[in-house]
């Protein structure tokens, strides 16, 4: 359909006849633009005083006719998914600059968003006749350097280019340097975006967590997701941009710096407002994700009981209805047919409908597994049984301590959130004394509000607790901010006062001098949780902390029933109870 589409305002029809005669062209596969094709658009660039542009298949047809202003120009809706890595769309951009200036920085990131051939702008002299050519293509991704190359202005009708020889001697080179570069495992790639303002730096926060600490957790959180991570870009700025947190300039170089990694997903730290998600979404074709989302996604993959499983969808559907926008035209047509005349509701309304009854749902589910857990929680108090429970940040190693005390076999791997249901074991001590001794899940940094909600249940195993274990990762060069950020989500659980031993674990890594001064200090115990030799320390401190000036009860027939503690802990929590 030869229309002609952009900033068709005010011209007359005689203008928009003569633009329509544009389809009519053609152009040889080998020139950019032909002489004749070329002086007829500056003609009538100049008569309308704008721009007006064309998109040239590597046939020579004319697949798009547009016109701009006195400055831009208005690209048509092409697409933007690209065909395959290292190829071009097979489209070159050919347009008109009324005072024959070089290319602007629209035109070159057009080119590299779009993958085009190429682009050219040719000037108009004021008789409305070809002067420059100016013209620039894509490069393989080099680090420091820009993704095109623009070649030297030239007359028009002195310009000497061969676009077939040119495109196959690019594509050869793409094609020869571009797999090189790029995950090839399947996994998705991402270009991450970490941003700081003073508006993400209250007065509570921990000054010690900068843009590389931010980063660096970004990181291993890709790792945990399986998530391939092909580049960075960080940015500091007063205020986050409304409507694109980090400003329409630089969402642009971070599409182009995207488009040179071969990233086929963008993650932001930090969250984006549902606002500026859609924002974002809208801009390019990329899928786009936050710190938040990101981590609903891990733990939607490490979710295993049917608990677990409820509790992540809950959280994820929290997050996700503000978020939910019409993606196109079709979700904005109204249902028909038979019940569907009159009004009606929107595609996105029933979304939206059809997601509040679902959490609705799911409350209700996550409430009875509550219920359940709230019960055995109240059979071990009447039993009279302690319970500690071994609390840290993310990957601290509270698993692999469970094991270690427990001779148990709970799933524990140097990953985040490897623990998401919370898992009990009887521990027995030498003095027949007997406590439940609970691994919950990890805690991290600003923990987002949506996921605090729905684990909410699973934390109350926390409220229960006599003993706090707070496990830190002494090897973490960042765990002085980490004790910080669990003390933190501990006062907000209304969990500050209860009484806690800080074990500093993972020593085994730390040179022999750190060790030394560890051992010393009396405020912490530290442990390798991988060698139960270590561990001697902090038995004997849960030990006094529990019993000392007779805070709980030696004996009791309901201590000693085994049969009946065997019974008290949940269906699932198999695997040895062995006595320590």
């Amino acid at each position: 359909m030869n229309e002609v589409t952009g900033n068709l305002t005010g011209l007359k029809p005689s203008e928009c006849k003569a633009l329509e005669r544009v389809y009519r062209r053609r152009v040889a596969p080998a020139e950019v633009v032909s002489g004749e094709l070329a002086t007829y658009l500056c003609g009538i660039s100049r008569e309308i005083e704008r721009q007006v542009g064309v998109l040239v298949s590597r046939r020579g047809d004319i697949e798009h006719v547009f016109v701009g202003d006195a400055s831009r120009l208005m690209l048509p809706e092409v697409g933007r998914l690209r065909a395959g890595r290292g190829r071009f769309r097979g489209l070159r951009l050919v347009h008109t600059h009324l005072r024959n200036e070089p290319l602007s920085r629209d035109d070159l990131v057009d080119l590299a968003l779009l993958r085009l051939d190429l682009v050219a702008a040719v000037g108009v002299n004021h008789e409305g006749r070809p002067a420059d050519l100016h013209l620039a293509h894509l490069v393989p991704a080099q680090e420091g350097r820009a993704p095109w190359e623009i070649l030297p202005p030239v007359h028009f009708f002195h310009a000497e280019v061969d676009v077939t020889e040119l495109l196959r001697a690019l594509e050869e080179e793409f094609d020869r340097l571009v797999p090189s570069t790029v995950a090839t495992d399947g996994a998705d790639r991402a270009l991450l975006v970490v941003v700081q303002t003073r508006q993400l730096k209250r007065k509570d926060d921990d000054p010690r967590v900068g843009v590389e600490t931010r980063l660096a957790e970004l990181r291993e959180l890709c790792r945990t997701a399986g998530i391939h991570v092909t580049g960075v870009v960080q940015q500091r700025r007063p205020d986050p941009d409304p409507r694109y947190l980090i400003g329409r300039g630089k969402l642009e170089d971070v599409l182009v710096r995207a488009m040179q990694v071969d990233a086929n997903t963008l993650i932001f730290d930090p969250d984006l407002t549902p606002g500026q998600a859609h924002s974002i979404s809208s801009f390019t074709d990329l899928k786009v994700i936050d710190r938040t989302m990101l981590i609903l996604d891990i733990f939607a993959q490490r979710a295993r009981s049917r608990d677990a499983k409820l509790q992540v969808e809950l959280a994820q559907l929290r997050y996700r209805l503000p978020r939910l926008q019409e993606k196109n035209t079709m979700m904005s047509r109204l249902v028909g047919g038979i019940g569907g005349r009159g009004p009606g509701e929107t595609k996105l309304e029933i979304n939206r409908r059809r997601a509040r009854e679902r959490i609705h749902r799911l409350e209700q589910e996550v409430d009875r597994f509550r219920r359940q857990r709230a019960g055995r929680r109240q059979q071990r108090v009447n039993r009279r049984l302690p319970v500690v429970a071994i609390v840290g940040y993310t990957n601290a190693g509270k698993s692999t301590l469970l094991n270690s005390l427990t001779n148990s076999d709970v799933l524990a791997e140097d990953k985040l959130f490897a623990t998401l249901d919370p898992t009990t074991r009887r521990l027995r001590f030498p003095r027949e004394r007997e406590i439940i001794i609970a691994d919950t899940v990890g805690f991290i940094r600003e923990l987002p509000q949506d996921l605090a909600q729905a684990f909410r249940a699973t934390l109350e195993e926390l409220e229960e607790a006599d003993l706090l274990v707070h496990v830190v990762d002494a090897a973490d060069p960042d765990h002085e901010s980490h004790i910080t950020a669990v003390e933190r989500i501990l006062t907000d659980l209304n969990l500050g006062e209860t009484r806690r031993l800080l074990v500093y674990n993972k020593i085994d890594r730390l040179p022999p001098q750190e060790r030394q001064r560890l051992a010393a200090d009396r405020k912490l115990i530290p442990i390798s949780a991988r060698d139960t030799a270590t561990t001697a320390r902090l038995l004997a401190a849960i030990e006094e902390e529990l019993w000392r000036e007779g805070r709980l009860l030696e004996g009791g027939e309901g201590e000693r029933d085994l049969e009946i503690g065997d019974r008290v802990l949940a269906a699932g929590e198999g695997g040895p109870r062995s006595g320590v």
